[in-house]
C-alpha cells in the first residue's frame, strides 16, 4: 500500500508515518524508488493500540 494511503487509513502524517517505519513499528518495503506499507505491518499495529 502507498505510504499516503496507510497514513490517511490510520489517520496519520506522512512524516509521522516514515518515523514509525524508521523506528521499525512498521514494516515497509521499497519497490525501485517507491515505498510500500505491507497491510499485514498496519493489521498489526492496529491489534496493538486496541489491547488493553
Amino acid at each position: 500500500m502507498r505510504v499516503n494511503d496507510a497514513a490517511r487509513m490510520i489517520g496519520i502524517g506522512r512524516t509521522k508515518l516514515y518515523k514509525m517505519i524508521a523506528s521499525g513499528e512498521i514494516e515497509a518495503i521499497k519497490l525501485g524508488k517507491s515505498t510500500r506499507i505491507t497491510t499485514t505491518s498496519l493489521h498489526k499495529l492496529i491489534m496493538r493500540q486496541h489491547e488493553p
